[in-house]
């Protein structure tokens, strides 16, 4: 019976390149016996680890940093309860909730010897990363849908964004981020890894665990390139009309100030859409040949663009500013 077979341990060379080779040698005939996926991370020599470790570290710390103080910043400002800042906080929580599905134990893995993760734990990874990387790009969408109803029909913003709009549009993000990740996610823990559990990455990502398998992979690849076009289709779509729509009317705008005001509104989401979206398409353009650059990509939109976010947002912004100085002040007369 295989309960009653000894667990298997296994133990990582400290180059990655050798853990991948090492396991992948033995990885054929005891298959079954291996409940664990190895994350062999980043190829580099073992005194570069401290130095990863300390930038996922300071990385990590700014991303919690800047996103629970914007929506600490959100939730206490009276000022700040309008449409766009309830998906401006929904925004951070969700940078804030993606980035911690993989940051701490990335962080763990720069001391650990086996840089293992359970079986369960890397389904939880994919499927939590998967839910609120999509549930990200939808909300985008509809935050740029809120910026071209603001500049586009300003007197009807406050009835057509209404709150159960609001709770509607973050709800249906939401949604589609859930029903993607339970797809993605079935389709990759049901093929058949009967070579090495050495992923080559930081963190349980689909493409790494495809190499794995030794499955038919092409019905597999086209529902995942059918998945992504029906995310990444729509949300691009949106985003650009609305913002032609913007850039039309702001350029009706006579004066200079309107116009700067009605751009810095925008600048910011567009600043956002620009890191998030590059970093996805450079890693899924990346070809499987450069495995690290696509790391460096998931890098990018998983860690970089969170800490990014709230920076963008709150310099750009002077409400964010104002109630961030607000803010600051109350805790100095309380102290």
């Amino acid at each position: 019976m295989l309960g009653s077979k000894p667990r298997v341990h296994l133990y990582i060379l400290p180059c990655a390149s050798q853990q991948v080779s090492t396991m992948g040698d033995r990885g054929a005939s005891n298959h079954s016996e291996m409940t664990d996926f190895i994350l062999a991370g980043f190829r580099v020599r073992p005194e570069l680890h401290i130095l990863l470790f300390l930038l996922f570290l300071f990385v990590y710390a700014m991303i919690l940093l800047g996103n629970v103080g914007m929506m600490a910043i959100i939730m206490t400002d009276p000022r700040l309860n309008t449409p766009m800042y309830f998906f401006l906080g929904n925004l951070s929580f969700i940078d804030l909730f993606y980035s911690s599905v993989i940051a701490p134990k990335a962080i763990i893995n720069f001391w650990s010897e086996s840089k293992s993760i359970s079986f369960a734990g890397c389904v939880a990874q994919l499927f939590l990363f998967a839910l609120f990387i999509v549930t990200e790009g939808f909300l985008l969408a509809a935050m740029a849908y809120d910026r071209f109803i603001a500049i586009c029909n300003p007197l009807l913003y406050s009835v057509q964004m209404s709150t159960r709009l609001c709770t509607q549009l973050v709800a249906g993000s939401y949604f589609c981020g859930c029903i993607s990740s339970v797809i993605q996610t079935s389709m990759t823990f049901t093929l058949s890894f009967c070579a090495s559990r050495a992923v080559d990455h930081f963190y349980c990502d689909s493409r790494p665990l495809q190499r794995l398998s030794c499955s038919d992979l092409f019905i597999h690849r086209m529902i995942s390139f059918s998945l992504s076009c029906i995310i990444i289709l729509p949300t691009i779509i949106v985003i650009t009309v609305s913002y032609m729509y913007i850039v039309s009317t702001v350029l009706k705008i006579h004066s200079t100030e309107g116009r700067k005001k009605a751009f810095s509104t925008c600048s910011s989401h567009l600043g956002v859409v620009s890191v998030l979206y590059g970093a996805v398409f450079f890693m899924y353009l990346t070809p499987d040949r450069f495995p690290e650059l696509s790391k460096v990509a998931s890098l990018c939109y998983s860690l970089v663009t969170p800490m990014l976010n709230p920076l963008i947002y709150s310099l750009r912004n002077k409400d964010v500013q104002e109630a961030l100085k607000k803010l600051l002040e109350k805790k100095n007369i309380s102290l």
